[in-house]
């Protein structure tokens, strides 16, 4: 089955202690889509400006994405820049330039509007309710957020809740949405406004999942080194949404595994600038480390 990703598609620049990068591919839909491209086929829905550079067209491409929901506009791509610290939890937005994706309303294509998976990825809730508004009929929803939209679109977010099947944020949003300083009683907390599933991804240490059968605990797969963590939780949705696409059988009963291969496709992410290292990998590679990972917590 195909997976629709809408969110943003953007142009990064990032720094850290070693290394600086300029106007890398990137964006929250960019990051998820190329993940869920290794299990199933992906349509791409956001907006570029006419800036965007021909490669990034031609690196979708090479990964099946289907374009034809990929706006392109008059003007800038959105350009985000970011400086990490040695410590590579902590880093701080040095610009944001939103260009074209200011305007952007994203419109779905007929052909994707019977999509069966569909991943709204980090971008204003009443965008994320305007996709949905022209669905048929999705078998799953998935949906993550940020601490903006807790902070300036909570009502919309609230509404939103109620209309997907899984919503996926970090520890830190878990506790701002709930005002609950213990994860596991704000996921809780969230089903009661909605969602059936509730991922809570907590970085380096990996995500936490809480459905109607219980809790799973990914763990992240463990790397010598991290060369850039942008982009890593968008992999993790990314590949956590196309491998749900890529079984048969009750959702649930393949959701946990699907962790796993999203915690997996987010450690390629993390091996390079921006997607350099997770569009050189293979599916192959992923297999080998998803069994590595699982051979790590077996007991």
């Amino acid at each position: 089955m195909s997976v629709l990703v809408v969110g943003s598609t953007a142009l990064d620049s990032i720094k850290t202690p070693y290394r600086e990068n300029l106007r890398l591919l990137g964006g929250s839909a960019s990051h998820a889509a190329v993940a869920a491209s290794f299990f199933a086929p992906v349509k791409l829905v956001g907006v570029v400006g006419d800036d965007f550079p021909k490669r990034y067209f031609e690196l979708y491409r090479r990964h099946r994405i289907d374009l034809d929901g990929l706006q392109i506009a008059r003007g800038k791509t959105f350009h985000w820049s970011g400086e990490y610290e040695v410590n590579m939890n902590n880093r701080r937005t040095l610009a944001t330039e939103l260009g074209v994706f200011e305007k952007f309303t994203p419109t779905l294509p007929p052909s994707h509007r019977d999509t069966p998976f569909v991943l709204l990825a980090n971008i204003a809730p009443a965008l994320q309710h305007h996709v949905l508004d022209q669905m048929r009929r999705p078998r799953f929803v998935a949906a993550d957020t940020m601490d903006l939209w807790l902070n300036v679109a909570l009502k919309d977010l609230l509404r939103l809740l109620r209309r997907i099947d899984a919503l996926v944020l970090n520890e830190s949003e878990a506790r701002q949405l709930t005002k609950l300083d213990n994860v596991i009683s704000a996921a809780r907390r969230i089903h009661r406004l909605g969602p059936r599933y509730v991922i809570v991804k907590k970085g380096e240490h990996g995500a936490i999942l809480s459905a109607p059968s219980g809790l799973f605990v990914s763990p992240a797969f463990p790397l010598e080194k991290v060369v850039d963590p942008t982009g890593a939780g968008d992999s993790f949705a990314g590949g956590l949404i196309g491998y749900l696409a890529s079984r048969s059988g009750p959702l649930e009963a393949n959701l946990r595994r699907a962790m796993i291969y999203g915690s997996t496709v987010a450690s390629f992410c993390c091996q390079g600038f921006g997607l350099t290292a997770t569009t050189k990998t293979t599916r192959t590679a992923i297999e080998q480390r998803a069994k590595k990972l699982m051979q790590m917590v077996a007991f």
